[in-house]
């Protein structure tokens, strides 16, 4: 199965540390020569998805567009990261659906961690009633059941998830063995790039 098209979809709270991860994914697979397009949940609300609120069916129908886009692109031969919150379940069986080599990754960290966290004061807004239907405040996140992976990133640097995400990646043989194919020295630069980047 190595060098098809497949998404690698980060699904967690905001904060959770999914835009990270996606960014790092991203550049260790382009080192690897693989084509790779990155949604993250930010930009699409920008651009695919603006106009939409934050009601479950506009949700919904943000994670469709995402989808979409995604299996278009991996059955034409690239490499997918989803990285947006897409907090109920339905939405994401769907994607699976569409996508067919489709990978869930649960980004998991525990609210009171992304509240600290919280770079864009997102859930100080929440809490103050500021922003209405935020994910983990007063609308709910319903956790993956049957994820490939789960990723807890209070507990993990980026350097063990990655280690964990590309290791799941060659079990399922989406991959072939890490860095077979990366010249030493642009794996170098990539550990020592990856070793300045922490979870926020």
């Amino acid at each position: 199965m190595a060098n098809i098209g497949f998404t690698i979809w980060l699904t967690g709270l905001s904060g959770a540390g999914k835009s990270t991860l996606s960014r790092a994914i991203e550049e260790r697979l382009r080192a690897r020569g693989r084509n790779v397009e990155v949604l993250d949940g930010d930009i699409v609300r920008t651009h695919l998805s603006k106009g939409l609120g934050f009601s479950r069916e506009d949700r919904n129908t943000n994670i469709e567009r995402i989808a979409f886009v995604c299996s278009l692109l991996t059955r034409n031969g690239v490499i997918c990261v989803s990285a947006a919150i897409s907090p109920y379940s339905e939405a994401r069986e769907w994607a699976r659906e569409e996508i067919k080599h489709f990978i869930e990754v649960y980004v998991k960290c525990p609210i009171e961690v992304c509240r600290q966290r919280d770079v864009k004061g997102l859930y100080k807004l929440a809490d103050e009633g500021k922003i209405k239907g935020f994910t983990g405040v007063d609308d709910p996140y319903e956790e993956p059941e049957h994820p490939e992976l789960v990723i807890e990133t209070d507990k993990e640097t980026i350097e063990e998830s990655m280690a964990r995400i590309f290791a799941r990646l060659e079990e399922l043989e989406y991959l072939e063995p890490e860095f077979t194919d990366i010249p030493e020295e642009d794996s170098r630069l990539f550990a020592d790039s990856l070793a300045t980047l922490e979870y926020r």
